[in-house]
Formats: structure tokens, C-alpha cells, sequence
């Protein structure tokens, strides 16, 4: 996703139809942070597992928001590296979740990827000078917008689908161990928008494919989601269905994958900042909830800005020399 800057300058757009395609699918990967192809193919796989309108909103963003790119000349390594499309991959899941399957869904799956594309270069040149990298938040900026905007237009909104509304849950925090394994997996997978924990499963398996820190870290970000939810008392449903979790992960695989060097501090600083991302996710959650709209990946970006903005203040803290 986020792990380099967008290049800009330089080097010529991208000319081969080969590279586009790698593009697309490394978009899917990017979404966790990895550039693999094989990860990438995991994770789709594990979205059509996950059902076919799912896979198929997963694909029409990732290759709009790709086009869309190639088209406006955006720097051949931002562009085959996956690092333009991963928020629209997210975007055209949101509009089937929040929007439902209707033919006006496909062309706010269209605009949202390409929005998202737009955004992220935007955000990623306004936020470069800070240090800060755009991550998710086009994906979260311009999802926002069109699902609030949704109602107001009766060629797009034709109610809120079951889908996208989280039914009534038991507040009782007592956790048993099917919210636990199941939790665990689902962590993976909301990241996508699914709560069925063997598609996380899947997620799990292809993150591991990428490297074996890279799935230790979404492990760990995993775990560390569950406990803070937990010692927290946190509904136990919730914590089973992945909603307090999948923000942890996120935020475990950016700082402790991306982000920083491999200390024991740093691996601190990584527990914390999933931990934190965990205890926001329910103040967004019912902060949004007012607006009729969803915290998406909101906890995992500012968790992650704010902490990553506190770094050079840090000393024991340290970037891997790339950010730097």
C-alpha cells in the first residue's frame, strides 16, 4: 500500500499492458501493505470466496483506479507497484456493502475509484513534507462522502442493505472461545469488509506467503486487537464478527512491517499503536454512527499518523532508512 512514496518525475508512465495488469492485482496486496503477486492473487481469491459481488466490486476498483492512473501519466513504479489502486479496491467494495447490487452501484463503484486514484496523489503530495504517507485515507475520504451523499439521490441509494448493518448484538463482554478464533481470523478479512472467518483464513495464509514477519505481524496485530477489545469489555459478538480488531492489524503490519526497524522498542511501539487503533475504533464508531456512516479504516489512519508524526521526537524509536 503506503510503503514508498509515490514517485513522481523522472521515469516515463507505464507502456505495457503487462505492467497495468500487474498493477491491478499488486493493488489488492497493497491493501495490507504487500506488493506480491502471489499474496495479491491470495487475497482476491479469498474475496470471491467471500461472494462473487464482493470479488467482483474488489475487481472493478482495482482496475479503474489502475487505468485511471496509466491514463493521467502517473510514474511507472507507483503505478505497476499497486500503489495507486489499493484504495480504489477498498472504495469499490464500500459501494456494493453500503449501496447494494443495483446498476447505479457499478457507476458509483466507477467514480469512487477514480476519485480515489485522484485523492491519493493529492494527499500524498500534501502529506509528503510532514513525513506522513497518504495510507488509506483517500479510500476513507472519498467513501465517506459518497455513502453520506447516497440518500440524498434516488437513482443511487435504494436503502441500507443487511449487509452493511451491523445487527442488534448481545452487550454482554463475556468472550467464549468461539469469539475468540473466530475473532481472530475476522480481524483479517473486515479489513475487506468480511466478517466470515475462514475468508480470513485465506487472507492469512497469503500474507504469509509474502514472508513469515510479514504474517507474524498480522498476528500479532490481530491478538493485540482482541485483548484490548477484551480488557476493555467490549461486546463479545463484536469482538468475534472482527470489528474491533481489523484496525489493529492494519496498524501492526504498518509500523512493524513498513515503517520501523526490527528493535525490541520499536516492536513496543508497534503493540501500542494497535492497541491504541483498537480503543479508537469504538469512539469513531460512535462518532459516525450519528452520520449514518461507517469508522472504515479512520482508527488505522490517524493511529498511524499520529504516532509516526510523533517518531522524530522519539529517539528511541527509529525508521527504517527509507523513511527516514
Amino acid at each position: 500500500m503506503a510503503a514508498q512514496p509515490l514517485v513522481h518525475g523522472a521515469e516515463p508512465p507505464s507502456r505495457s499492458w503487462q505492467g497495468t495488469a500487474l498493477g491491478a492485482l499488486r493493488g489488492v496486496g497493497q491493501v495490507d501493505f504487500q506488493a506480491s503477486v502471489w499474496t495479491s492473487l491470495v487475497i482476491l481469491a479469498a474475496l470471491w470466496v467471500a461472494g462473487w459481488e464482493i470479488g467482483l466490486f474488489a475487481t472493478i476498483g482495482a482496475v479503474v483506479s489502475t487505468l485511471t492512473a496509466r491514463l493521467l501519466a502517473v510514474a511507472h513504479d507507483s503505478v505497476v507497484q499497486g500503489l495507486m489502486t489499493y484504495c480504489g479496491v477498498l472504495g469499490g467494495i464500500a459501494m456494493v456493502v453500503y449501496l447494494g447490487h443495483h446498476p447505479s452501484t457499478y457507476v458509483m463503484a466507477v467514480s469512487a475509484a477514480v476519485t480515489c486514484t485522484l485523492v491519493t496523489a493529492a494527499l500524498g503530495n500534501l502529506l509528503r513534507p510532514f513525513g506522513l504517507k497518504a495510507f488509506t485515507g483517500p479510500f476513507c475520504l472519498v467513501s465517506l462522502v459518497m455513502v453520506l451523499g447516497a440518500p440524498s439521490f434516488e437513482r443511487v441509494w435504494h436503502g441500507t442493505p443487511e449487509s452493511a448493518v451491523t445487527p442488534a448484538t448481545p452487550k454482554s463482554p463475556d468472550v467464549g472461545w468461539t469469539d475468540l478464533w473466530q475473532g481472530f481470523f475476522s480481524n483479517i478479512s473486515q479489513i475487506f469488509f468480511v466478517e466470515t472467518w475462514y475468508v480470513g483464513l485465506i487472507m492469512l495464509a497469503g500474507l504469509f506467503l509474502a514472508g513469515w514477519k510479514v504474517g507474524l505481524f498480522a498476528v500479532l496485530g490481530s491478538v493485540v486487537g482482541i485483548l484490548t477489545a477484551w480488557a476493555l469489555g467490549a461486546p463479545a459478538a463484536l469482538i468475534g464478527e472482527g470489528i474491533y480488531g481489523y484496525n489493529a492489524v492494519l496498524t501492526s503490519l504498518a509500523f512493524g512491517v513498513v515503517l520501523l526497524r526490527d528493535t525490541a522498542w520499536n516492536h513496543a511501539y508497534t503493540v501500542l499503536a494497535a492497541a491504541a487503533s483498537t480503543a479508537l475504533t469504538a469512539s469513531l464508531s460512535v462518532l459516525f454512527d450519528v452520520f449514518g456512516s461507517h469508522t472504515f479504516t479512520w482508527p488505522f489512519n490517524i493511529t498511524t499518523w499520529a504516532l509516526l508524526a510523533a517518531v522524530p521526537v522519539l529517539s528511541r524509536i527509529t525508521l527504517r532508512a527509507d523513511d527516514s
